[in-house]
């Protein structure tokens, strides 16, 4: 079943102008959420506003936003004065500049959008997507809707183009502000690291093998409620803190993963050859006894 879009825009750069739609990159299948219930009725509970100061519960019309400036102290305002400082919603994702796809770090990716073709625009998006693979560019843009200024980044992905939103450089936290201590990395430990990266390599990325266990769990008790069975609960022990010295720890590591890596070796190279002249032995007794 084809993708539903969600919105529609229009990528501009120098006097090119390209109508693309817009599409979630999620399933929404694939997550699960839970309601609150009152659990005298099973029925669902309402949201309501509490005024802790006039004992009150306060409802909507009510409401007023409030930007807090000191502690305890607000200035306020109305919709009309937010209204006035949010961006105007053309649609319209104007390119700014293109750079190195490795250019931007995965730390200011935020949400992901599929991009398609929009109406008369399938021979003008697929030159962008092509001369962006061939160049190993992607786009910096800006992107104005719901009445917020976004910076995205458009870039190439398989036959087509993902839009990623990204954080602005004042929204992320710098690194600096996070305590390392004072250490430094032993050769010898440097270099056991090193075998035990190089036994768990792999060349490419496969998202398939990974899935969620924590929602198989939950879909597998959510079935067996539903079902009116009743769910076994089995606490899982928590693990105790040890010290480990790391020498001994990237030891264990490289000689827990030998056995594993030599028993799929095997496996991919097939029987040894003492059991591979065993299976021929076998067949050609087969073929003589016909």
């Amino acid at each position: 079943m084809s993708a539903r879009a969600t919105a529609s825009a229009t990528v501009s750069f120098g006097l090119v102008s390209i109508p693309v739609k817009i599409y979630s990159t999620g399933e929404t299948s694939g997550t699960i959420s839970f309601n609150w219930l009152h659990k005298k009725c099973s029925n669902r509970v309402k949201q309501q506003y509490y005024c802790p100061v006039d004992d009150e519960v306060v409802g909507q019309e009510d409401l007023v936003k409030g930007y807090e400036f000191s502690k305890g102290q607000y200035v306020l305002f109305t919709e009309e004065e937010l209204k006035a400082a949010t961006a105007k919603s053309t649609e319209a994702i104007e390119i700014t500049e293109f750079v190195e796809a490795d250019q931007v770090d995965p730390i200011y990716f935020d949400k992901a959008y599929y991009l398609g073709p929009g109406k008369g625009g399938e021979r003008s998006y697929k030159l962008l997507a092509e001369v962006m693979k061939q160049t190993g560019r992607s786009a910096l843009g800006k992107y104005a809707a719901r009445g917020k200024m976004y910076l995205v980044l458009l870039r190439p992905f398989e036959n087509g183009l993902i839009m990623q939103q990204l954080h602005y450089a004042a929204e992320l936290r710098p690194f600096a502000e996070v305590p390392l201590g004072e250490v430094e990395v032993k050769e010898m430990e440097l270099k056991l690291a090193k075998q035990l990266v190089e036994q768990t390599a792999s060349e490419e990325f496969k998202p398939e093998s990974y899935h969620n266990e924590v929602n198989d769990r939950l879909r597998e008790m959510i079935e067996q409620k539903v079902e009116g069975k009743e769910v076994q609960v089995v606490t899982a022990e928590e693990p105790k803190a040890q010290i480990i010295d790391l020498m001994e720890a990237l030891k264990a590591s490289l000689g827990k993963r030998a056995p594993e890596q030599a028993e799929a070796a095997s496996a991919r190279k097939g029987p040894k050859p003492a059991v591979r002249a065993v299976a021929k032995k076998a067949a050609s007794s087969k073929s003589s006894k016909r």
